[in-house]
């Protein structure tokens, strides 16, 4: 498979590995929590850069977001965006020293920045994306073909899914070139393309109504297709009713639907209806008879071609998404904020179809660029619509987080009294709480008493780095037990207190061990024990099936099969 090079991409490759996992710190303030208590199982919005938030998530949402929808700079040379990932690589630090920032039309670079800054991070949104999931990114003709280049390589070609269009706008005469630019795309990617939840819509099943005296049913469809005998010469040939002898040709600029050896076998099969077998009716040329079990899917495959509003589908057998366009997106916040607050804001209905088509009534949906927070505004929209449970996690990293973002988000559950829309003016509903990202998970620093993590960070850091696997919910079950995979139990003998690290409580010791031990003979597992210290032997734990992982030094990885 090809693949694409760009300066820097040597140096950002595994970038995404070393970057330190960190703790999300609610802001009750800037929260608003269902219950009044804020906590990290809500609706999140989370400020920070979203490289070290995506981070920070891998610990619990690691294969467990359903869909992503992002909506990154499209380096224009005009959005001010900067690049400044912290990459050590002495290179990429000489490189960007002397380099414009933010990106300007005149950095001959600027391409190879944007690949730089979204390549760890789409390596990020990957890990977070489930196996039956979709990715959906926005993007325009300046770095469409870059970034198909680089989802080509990180997710493999095989998990490209589809790229919609989508028109944003109606054409200007003014447009300085002699080409309107008026659309962008959608590029889905995914890790299984057979396993996407699509929604879909049902099949008219009201066509398949002619009996064929067996007592099934089918319908008359057309046997050609719209392209010229140039174009697909070996599908440009004459047919012959076997009962008359009677030849057909397909029209002008049209050809038949099969293969020669296909078409013999339909024929065979009695599949296609002959005009001459009809001499009273209109027809002209033979159709072909479908039946329902006949379809590849249940649902009408979806159009990447999406329509503006209340514009008629050309095909009825294709399900096709009508949405506004941007101006739509700035008329929600003018009613929301009394003001256009965000430039070019996509429009709600883009993203409630997509999401629509592409979630359940009780996913988590995803939006790393969040920007004036439409994703959100989407997630509660059809909530409220279908009474779904889906969960939103917006990041941003801009300043407005808080005064943008989420005081969006908070008029559009409580309602903006000055709305002219009744859903905007009553509100949604809905909750969710506003996070920072806090410091580094420094392991190291656990003895120094130094930034201690909680006790349901450092589990969730423990297990995820231990199993290379999520851990929902830590259990502080007995003997220090945070949870559990099919092959292993995981115990973190820990409290943010510098006192008791330092104690010989925090050790693992025989009492503890045999009481763990106990439990795996009941389960079969191995068990995982995180600890400052021992009072063991290593070989007298691994009699009892247990692996001592210590802390601060290091974590071992134990991957699970």
């Amino acid at each position: 498979m090809p693949t694409l090079d760009f300066k820097g991409k040597q140096f950002v490759y595994a970038h995404h590995l070393t970057v330190p996992f960190r703790q999300l710190n609610i802001d009750k303030k800037k929260s608003l929590p269902k219950d009044g208590k804020p906590n990290l199982e809500d609706n999140l919005i989370i400020h920070g850069d979203n490289l070290h938030a995506l981070k920070a998530l891998l610990p619990k949402y690691a294969g467990k977001v359903k869909c992503i929808y992002i909506d990154p700079p499209y380096n224009t040379g005009n959005e001010g965006w900067c690049y400044n990932d912290s990459v050590n690589a002495p290179l990429i630090k000489e490189w960007l020293k002397d380099s414009a920032n933010p990106v300007d039309k005149e950095d001959l670079e600027r391409h190879d920045k944007w690949l730089c800054m979204m390549w760890p991070r789409l390596q990020l949104l990957k890990e977070l994306l489930s196996e039956n999931g979709i990715m959906l990114v926005s993007i325009d003709d300046i770095e469409y073909p870059n970034l198909r280049a680089v989802l080509d390589e990180i997710f493999g070609e095989n998990g490209f899914f589809s790229t919609f269009v989508w028109r944003r706008r109606i054409g200007s005469s003014l447009a300085s070139s002699w080409v309107s630019v008026d659309h962008e795309y959608v590029l889905g990617y995914c890790k299984n393309a057979e396993e996407v939840f699509v929604l879909g819509d049902e099949r008219d099943m009201t066509k398949y109504n002619i009996p064929n005296g067996k007592g099934k049913f089918f319908a008359s469809m057309q046997l050609t297709l719209g392209m010229t005998k140039e174009m697909r010469p070996n599908q440009w040939y004459e047919i012959k009713n076997p009962k008359t002898g009677k030849g057909y040709w397909p029209p002008e600029g049209r050809i038949w639907g099969f293969y020669p050896p296909t078409m013999k076998e339909k024929i065979k099969a009695g599949l296609i209806i002959w005009p001459d077998d009809f001499p009273d009716s209109n027809m002209t040329r033979p159709r072909l008879k479908s039946y329902p079990e006949d379809a590849k899917r249940e649902k009408k495959p979806i159009s990447t071609y999406i329509l503006e509003k209340n514009k008629p589908n050309e095909n009825k057998d294709i399900q096709t998404l009508h949405v506004g366009k941007t101006e739509e997106g700035t008329k929600i916040l003018k009613e929301l904020f009394g003001d256009s607050v965000f430039p070019y804001p996509k429009p709600l209905s883009l993203i409630a179809e997509l999401l629509r088509q592409f979630s359940k009534d009780d996913d988590v949906i995803l939006d790393s660029f969040a920007g004036s927070g439409t994703t959100a505004h989407a997630v509660l929209a059809l909530n409220k619509e279908d009474e779904g449970n889906r969960r939103f996690i917006l990041v941003e990293c801009e300043d407005y987080a808080n005064k943008t973002t989420a005081e969006r988000v908070r008029l559009v559950i409580k309602g903006a009294k000055n709305a002219k829309n009744e859903d905007l003016k009553k509100g949604l509903g809905g909750s969710f709480t506003f996070c920072e990202l806090g410091d580094e998970i420094n392991i190291e620093n656990l003895l120094k008493g130094e930034k201690l993590p909680s006790y349901d960070e450092l589990a969730r850091y423990a297990f995820y780095t231990a199993t290379g696997q999520t851990l929902d919910k830590v259990k502080h079950g007995a003997d220090f037990l945070v949870g559990e995979t099919p092959n292993y139990r995981v115990h973190v003998i820990y409290q943010p207190d510098t006192s008791f690290l330092r104690s010989q409580e925090s050790a693992l010791n025989m009492p503890l061990a045999k009481s763990i031990f106990k439990a795996l003979e009941e389960s079969k597992k191995t068990a995982l024990v995180f600890a400052t210290h021992k009072f063991m032997s290593q070989k007298e734990l691994s009699e009892m099936g247990i692996t001592y992982c210590q802390l601060p030094y290091s974590i071992h990885k134990v991957m699970g099969d």
